[in-house]
C-alpha cells in the first residue's frame, strides 16, 4: 500500500491542533485523513472507518485520558502516533507496554508529523513481524515436544527405536497428507483416552 493510500485517523480535542495536524498529513500527500475532535465514542468511529493508521493528539492529557487511549492503541492492532505536550517516565512506560509505536512528547510541528507517521508504521511493522516470529517458534517448539512424546508412546507399544517411530509418524503423514505434528498429536491424544483413568 502506497503511503497516500493510507485511511489516516486522527483524534484530538482541540481543533487548531488537529489542523496542523492535518496539514501535515495533506502535505506529505495522504488525502484519506479523518479528523476525530470528540474522543468519546471513538471506537465506533474506528470499527467504521477502519483507519490503517491512529494518530492521537492529547494536549494537557489526564491520567484517565491517557489511560483510555491506551486501552484503545491495545485493542485496535493499528501503527499509533502519540503527541502529548507533557508527560513523565510512567506515562512513557505505559505509552509503550500499550503499543503505541510513536510516543512524541512536546513535539507537535507540522514538518515532523510525517517522518514521525513513518516511524510510527515502521515500528509497528517490525513489532507485528517480531510477535508472529515468536508464535511461529512458540507453535514450532510445542509442535516438536508433541511429536517427542508421540515417538515415545510408539517406542513403547511397539518396542521400537527413536528413529522407526519418526519414520513411521512421518510416513502415515505423508499418506494422509497431514503434518507429523498433527499426526502425533492425534497419537498423543488417542493414547490418553486408551489410559487407565
Amino acid at each position: 500500500m502506497a503511503p497516500a493510500d493510507l485511511t489516516i485517523l486522527v483524534i484530538d480535542e482541540n481543533a487548531i491542533r488537529a489542523s496542523i495536524i492535518e496539514a501535515g498529513l495533506r502535505d506529505a500527500g495522504h488525502q484519506r485523513v479523518t479528523v476525530v475532535l470528540d474522543v468519546h465514542g471513538v471506537g465506533r468511529v474506528i470499527e467504521r472507518l477502519q483507519p490503517d493508521v491512529i494518530v492521537i493528539d492529547l494536549e494537557n492529557p489526564n491520567r484517565d485520558l491517557l489511560e483510555s487511549m491506551f486501552q484503545l492503541s491495545r485493542s485496535v492492532k493499528r501503527p499509533i502516533a502519540m503527541f502529548v505536550d507533557r508527560s513523565d517516565k510512567g506515562m512513557i512506560e505505559a505509552a509503550i507496554d500499550a503499543g503505541v509505536s510513536a510516543y512524541v512528547v512536546d513535539g507537535l510541528r507540522q514538518e515532523r508529523v510525517k517522518p514521525i507517521l513513518d516511524m510510527a508504521i515502521s515500528r509497528f511493522n517490525a513489532f507485528s513481524r517480531m510477535a508472529r516470529e515468536l508464535e511461529e517458534a512458540r507453535s514450532e517448539l510445542e509442535g516438536r515436544k508433541v511429536v517427542d512424546r508421540a515417538k515415545g508412546i510408539l517406542m513403547k507399544s511397539r518396542g521400537i527405536s527413536e528413529d522407526e517411530a519418526y519414520k513411521l509418524l512421518r510416513k502415515t503423514a505423508m499418506s494422509q497428507n497431514r503434518k507429523i505434528a498433527e499426526i502425533a498429536q492425534s497419537l498423543v491424544l488417542a493414547a490418553g483416552l486408551l489410559e487407565d483413568p
